[in-house]
């Protein structure tokens, strides 16, 4: 049966990848890379350039998933780069296919899988599991993410701040991640549902990279200077 592995790549720092991860890498034929426009390099592939053993010339191919709303725009994108990594697999091939951070978590392997194992039932896959930037983050900053009984809730880019007010009136911890763009727009809504200028707030952004900023203070203090407008960034607001 033809094999494909998925690799969870973590946060970005090459040295945070598991000994499974970097095995699987150093032994692929194929490394099958997402990057969000044509041309542009993959920040997962950046990652882990430096474990790649060249010597064995692997081939490297890179999948454009565009970072768009349109859901036919998307369903194409995952049913054609599903076929170019099962050709691959199916012609005998070792192949790997990169993600940032954990395959299943607000991954574009989730999509990919789904359409794998829809179409391609004779490929075996497995999945290497990865570090993820809020445990990158929270290891860096120093806080606890939920302690004892606490409850946390884990935010993707897309807002819709009437549900994230409602989820935060009853959650301890917010975790808010990728889109920086968006966070000033929750700073007063976490503070309607209840968190005290008192609370705990932490934002990061480009985690495990050499340009990685790290900002700890509480929410009170948090002031437009503050905030970030990166993509790859990591919020956490902590109720005192």
């Amino acid at each position: 049966m033809p094999d494909l592995i998925c690799v969870g790549c973590g946060p970005g720092d090459p040295e945070l990848l598991t000994v499974k991860a970097v095995k699987a890498i150093q032994n692929a034929e194929v490394i099958v890379c997402p990057t969000s426009k044509e041309g542009k390099p993959s920040i997962v592939y950046s990652i882990i350039e430096s474990l790649v053993d060249k010597s064995k010339k692997p081939e490297v191919v890179n999948l454009v998933f565009p970072m768009v709303k349109e859901k036919d725009t998307l369903e194409n994108s995952w049913l054609q780069n599903a076929q170019v990594i099962a050709e691959k697999v199916l012609s005998g091939k070792k192949v790997v296919y990169l993600t940032v951070g954990d395959p299943y978590l607000y991954s574009t392997w989730i999509y990919i899988d789904r359409e794998l194992q829809g179409k391609y039932p004779q490929i075996k896959i497995s999945v290497i599991p990865g570090i993820v930037s809020m445990f990158t983050f929270a290891s860096k900053v120093g806080i606890s993410l939920a302690e004892g009984a606490e409850t946390m809730a884990v935010i993707p880019s897309c807002y819709d701040l009437s549900r994230v007010k409602e989820t935060a009136k009853n959650c301890d911890t917010m975790i808010f991640l990728k889109d920086g763009r968006y966070f000033d727009q929750v700073i007063a809504l976490l503070r309607e549902a209840g968190f005290p200028d008192s609370s705990i707030f932490a934002i990061g952004q480009d985690i495990g990279t050499d340009q990685e900023i790290i900002k700890k203070l509480t929410l009170g203090q948090v002031t437009k200077d503050t905030m970030t407008t990166k993509y790859f960034s990591i919020m956490v607001v902590k109720r005192a």
